[in-house]
């Protein structure tokens, strides 16, 4: 068997991939190697709103809504500093409006995710990937990976009986990691979380929270020794785990049915939600060490999904870097087919991008369990995770520490990080450290830009199937892109250090010319800035002659 690009994997990194190879390309011709035989059982299932957009593009986002999953605004938490319940929504609650389902993505529906169950969600996907033409192959190992220095040269394939050679292979098979493995590519694993994860599915379970027609919020809900999840995920099925430690959990000597059914009845309200439902009664358990591997593409082959790494399921983040990835492996693939861009190039933005975004996710997650005062019986758990991050927990300098992950790197135009705005991000800090935060760009109103030790040049822009080059300034690992809101702020504080002038300046520009109305751009505006600070590319100082600027 001979064809342009071999997948090998189709869960949603795989289908990710092959569907936008065939969108925008459709003589190409693409395999995808799939184990399994679809549908099949996966953990999984929370999305942020990044996904959506991603399923519309490949044309799936019909499909996926058909399937009447529920639609995720945000999660409630007990976690943190205090007993009480508090939320994190994409979208304010009150304002979710309810409208009829199947919806189109659009509206309040572009901020807003899937609770997906993966045995359905998944196969839509590769149904999908195969309608638009990839020959799709499930109940299929690969064997052997054939190699000649840092490139295949073929796979050889169970039943089959066969062997398939491309000119391009990507590897989404997950934890097993087979081009990875092949390769020996080594792993990296920057953070002192080990956990486990035990779960469950359980029929007719009340829902927390309903917003709308098919609208609601995840739970998730800590304990003193782990936390659980609570994540419906069609009208009548929903995911219930526990995480925990692995070391807590073999110091039990307790086996994973027990642990898992103790945990349950310890939360009171999830307890409550589940008093009249029935478990399927097949509990299920897996690692989530979080790795990040040293190199993600070689000479003709790319890693996608969590054969890249894997960060802890606190922020539901599997999903989206699985889809993410294969979004840039796509792209990448397709140019480098065109031959528009210098390969080695593109290899680079994609391994140092993604492995950043992978990174990123393990550094919020450490601030998470390390600031866990709920976690009583895990001090030194937390207290470890906190030394290796060496982090400190009031909320201004957690702020400024998530902030080294990097605001740019999720939307390059927007300040954002982890699919959260940065007053987003500034909540979290407060509720898991339970101290105030401030808002710089209130307490100060001289704003001087700091490009002097910064270099100019490109970095890689993935957009409607084709990519692109777009400046941006880079200091070390930090890249300060020069497009939407981020180059609006820019033109104004090279013009201005007032901070008046320098938002009356921004405001008139993305009022009159970018369509924002004056509420969202000044607040686009105001966390733009914010982050800028918190990055070190604007120095804020106090001329105490001159008024502040308010930041609701």
């Amino acid at each position: 068997m001979k064809c342009d690009v071999a997948i090998i994997g189709g869960g949603p990194a795989g289908s990710t991939v092959g569907a936008l190879l065939k969108r925008y390309e459709p003589s190409i011709d693409v395999a995808i190697i799939e184990r399994e035989h679809f549908p099949r059982e996966h953990v999984g299932e929370s999305h942020l709103p990044a996904i959506s957009q991603i399923l519309d593009e490949i044309g799936v986002w019909d499909k996926v809504e058909a399937a009447n999953f529920p639609v995720k605004i945000g999660g409630t938490y007990r976690w943190g500093a205090t007993d009480e319940l508090w939320d994190l929504s994409f979208i304010p609650g009150q304002t979710f409006m309810d409208v009829p389902r199947p919806g189109k993505y659009e509206g309040q529906r572009r901020q807003t995710a899937f609770q997906v169950d993966r045995s359905v969600y998944d196969k839509v996907l590769l149904d999908h990937a195969r309608g638009l033409g990839c020959n799709v192959n499930e109940g299929v190992k690969v064997t052997i990976v054939e190699t000649d220095g840092d490139r295949v040269t073929g796979l050889k394939l169970s039943s089959l009986e066969s062997e398939i050679e491309a000119r391009y292979y990507v590897d989404c098979s997950g934890d097993a990691g087979i081009l990875r493995r092949a390769f020996d590519i080594g792993v990296e694993s920057p953070t002192a979380l080990r956990n486990i994860a035990i779960w469950d599915y359980w029929q007719d379970a009340e829902w927390a929270i309903t917003l709308g027609t098919g609208g609601t919020l995840i739970q998730i809900m800590s304990l003193g020794w782990g936390w659980l999840w609570f994540i419906p995920i069609s009208p009548t099925r929903t995911s219930v785990g526990f995480v925990l430690p692995a070391s807590y959990y073999k110091a039990t000597g307790k086996s994973k049915e027990a642990i898992y059914s103790e945990a349950i009845k310890a939360e009171p309200l999830i307890s409550k939600l589940l008093s009249h439902a029935r478990p399927e009664g097949v509990i299920q358990a897996t690692k989530d060490w979080n790795f990040v591997a040293d190199r993600l593409c070689g000479d003709n082959w790319f890693l996608a999904g969590d054969s890249c790494g894997f960060a802890d399921p606190i922020l539901s983040a599997g999903m989206t870097l699985a889809h993410t990835s294969g979004r840039k492996v796509a792209y990448i693939i397709l140019d480098l087919l065109r031959g528009n861009h210098d390969p080695e190039w593109l290899k680079s933005e994609y391994t140092s991008g993604h492995r950043a975004q992978i990174k990123h996710h393990m550094q919020f997650a450490d601030f998470w369990y390390s600031s866990n005062g709920r976690f009583t019986d895990l001090k030194e758990y937390c207290s470890e995770i906190a030394e290796t991050a060496g982090l400190t927990l009031d909320a201004d300098s957690a702020f400024r520490w998530l902030a080294t992950g990097g605001f740019a790197l999720e939307a390059p135009g927007v300040a954002r990080a982890l699919s959260y705005s940065v007053s987003g991000i500034k909540y979290v800090t407060q509720q898991l450290s339970g101290s105030d935060w401030d808002w710089q760009v209130a307490k100060t109103n001289l704003w001087l830009l700091k490009l002097s030790d910064a270099t100019e040049e490109n970095f890689a822009v993935f957009e409607a199937g084709c990519i692109s080059k777009l400046k941006c300034y880079r200091r070390g690992d930090k890249i300060l892109p020069v497009t939407g809101v981020y180059q609006r702020v820019l033109e104004s504080l090279k013009k201005d250090v007032d901070a008046i002038l320098v938002i009356n300046s921004c405001l008139e520009v993305m009022t009159t010319q970018d369509g924002y109305s004056s509420a969202v751009a000044m607040t686009l505006i105001g966390e733009t800035i914010e982050a800028l600070i918190a990055e070190g590319w604007v120095k804020a100082k106090v001329n105490s002659q001159r008024p502040m600027v308010p930041m609701a």
